[in-house]
């Protein structure tokens, strides 16, 4: 493949900041999975941006500050320049403590996360990230994990009260002190996207899992109140935690988890639409999530530069427009969603 010197870009909601439509997200490069080797890690992002991704998504947690410390090598190499930079905001690292169980991630830094959404805690989380990148700015910063997923039902009302009244006034002086150009929540539920965008002057949002190929929980409600607003829509975790990458295989995952029979039945009927026409099933599912008009971006992590060119690959693919009709008409996709043109 000849990697592209400019990839399509979209605006981020009413920012007036291009991204790619495609994102480099740096999840996997904090040992997600598995420990890495640091040069391939970083040569993972050092691809991406070279071969012209510049939406570049990291966060604390991402093995407890290593994927941002891989990341600011990364932007050594590659320079920073023409970068937009994202992180996240809600966790604060104490390395006097132990890594406790790491948060889930194989690998990662021997700190501790400390949950924090208060004023003081945001911008202590944004020094921090400032360090570990080893640069001057950060373009986006979204408050992270507010959601229930996360923090259970018993303790969302706590935690998002404490996310608005803490973390979102540090952001917002942020922003009107010109330190960050835009401010907004990166979380795995469509409703918590609503309820921040009704509560707060945000201006991105960045949704894991909750618009896919497979299911559009977001459809109804936040994406046009999105739409509405200006807010810039980034979209995560695209494969549904990996089922429309790897297809209805024994050991798909799916929401973090081994898929169930009836999500294993349903990407099952979808691939077999996908193979009619000659098309990957992650083909049809990077290329789908962009086909609504309120996304900016559709950020996928890498862990290798042979992972980054097969989503570029992917992104430069024909699809055509008979597969989405034929997914209409099998009823694997509701008449009125939106489809690329």
């Amino acid at each position: 493949m000849t990697l592209p010197t400019r990839l399509p870009t979209r605006t981020l909601g009413r920012t007036g900041i291009a991204v790619s439509e495609i994102g480099f997200g740096a999840a996997p490069l904090g040992d997600l999975y598995g420990r890495l080797d640091e040069a391939t890690a970083v040569g993972a992002a050092v691809a991406a941006l070279s071969a012209g991704v510049t939406l570049l998504d990291t966060s604390p947690l991402y093995g407890h500050g290593l994927a941002e410390a891989r990341c600011g090598a990364a932007l050594r190499q590659a320079g920073r320049d023409g970068v937009v930079l994202c992180s996240k905001v809600g966790r604060w690292m104490d390395p006097t403590q132990g890594r406790g169980d790491g948060s889930g991630y194989a690998g990662g830094f021997p700190h501790r996360a400390v949950i924090d959404y208060s004023y003081d805690g945001t911008l202590r989380s944004v020094e921090q990230s400032l360090l570990r990148l080893g640069t001057d700015r950060i373009d986006v910063l979204l408050i992270h994990d507010v959601d229930v997923w996360t923090h259970g039902a018993d303790r969302i009302e706590a935690r998002f009260a404490e996310a608005m009244e803490g973390a979102y006034r540090a952001l917002d002086r942020l922003r009107a002190d010109g330190t960050v150009k835009a401010i907004g929540v990166g979380v795995n539920e469509a409703e918590m996207c609503v309820r921040f965008a009704q509560a707060g002057d945000f201006d991105a949002m960045l949704l894991a899992g909750r618009y896919s190929l497979l299911e559009q929980p977001a459809l109804d409600e936040f994406l046009p109140l999105a739409q509405v607003k200006g807010i810039g829509v980034m979209l995560g975790g695209v494969f549904n935690s990996g089922i429309l990458a790897s297809g209805a295989v024994p050991g798909a995952k799916y929401n973090y988890g081994p898929a169930p029979a009836h999500i294993l039945e349903r990407v099952g009927r979808i691939e077999t639409v996908c193979r009619a026409h000659g098309v990957p099933l992650a083909t049809a599912a990077l290329r789908f999530a962009l086909g609504h008009p309120a996304v900016s971006s559709v950020v996928l992590g890498a862990v290798s530069a042979d992972e980054v060119r097969r989503n570029l690959d992917a992104m430069a693919a024909a699809v055509p427009a008979a597969l989405w009709a034929d997914l209409k008409g099998a009823g694997l996709l509701a008449a009125g969603v939106p489809v690329p043109q």
